[in-house]
């Protein structure tokens, strides 16, 4: 059976972990500790929760006043708009049959790398604006997890992070260097990533990507991943 929108936000925030989790009266805040938005954002946990409650306690910890809107919370996303947040980065979530994409890629053209990831890695996911603190939600993630290592033209072209949640991997981080896009390098290490994810019993491969990013929505949609909805953010 397919998988529905919680048991997806469940994956995402098992294979994307925050620090710290703060619960307050109408939400569920997210130290992120530097390591972006989905680590960052306030959630609702009622229909009507006290705004300014919730900017004072991310204003506490550092944080910018960010919260997620997910489906059915058209309530708050309009009271929100009210108190002057503007919507930010549109969110759309992929699925598609680990089964589907586990094709096994040209020789040396993709890697699994058990985790932590090799220097080179790190260096690519650098140069894509991927640095420590997002480096440190990846090492936070527990359970099954590995970084794919991509080659092109005989060099290191690309990485990504993948990760188990029950029966679903979640994809994160996919970067390939400029200098070697249009190789099918992203392409190759999407058909590692399932294959990884398959051999530790995952049934679904998941990813996320704002609606802004054409590139990796074409990269998705071109792989047969369906688009299942998602989310938005709301920022003061």
């Amino acid at each position: 059976m397919t998988p529905d929108i919680a048991q997806l936000t469940a994956a995402t925030e098992a294979t994307w972990p925050p620090a710290r989790i703060v619960d307050l009266p109408g939400w569920t805040l997210r130290d992120g500790a530097g390591g972006g938005q989905r680590v960052s954002a306030a959630t609702a946990t009622t229909s009507s929760p006290d705004i300014a409650t919730m900017i004072a306690a991310q204003e506490r910890l550092g944080q910018p006043p960010l919260v997620m809107i997910r489906p059915g919370e058209e309530s708050l996303d309009s009271r929100l708009e009210m108190e002057g947040f503007r919507i930010k980065d549109p969110v759309t979530l992929y699925l598609a049959p680990v089964d589907a994409l586990a094709i096994a890629p040209p020789p040396v053209s993709a890697f699994q790398v058990a985790w932590p990831p090799m220097r080179i890695q790190e260096e690519l996911w650098l140069e894509g604006g991927i640095g420590p603190d997002r480096l440190a939600v990846m090492a936070r993630a527990e359970g099954p997890k590995c970084a794919i290592l991509g080659r092109s033209k005989d060099q290191p072209a690309g990485t990504a992070f993948v990760a188990c949640h029950g029966d679903i991997a979640m994809l994160h981080a996919l970067e390939v260097t400029p200098r070697l896009r249009r190789s099918g390098t992203a392409v190759n290490m999407m058909h590692g990533a399932a294959i990884w994810a398959r051999d530790h019993g995952a049934v679904w491969l998941a990813v996320l990507v704002t609606q802004a990013n054409a590139p990796a929505n074409a990269l998705y949609c071109g792989l047969g991943l369906s688009p299942l909805g998602g989310y938005h953010y709301r920022v003061k």
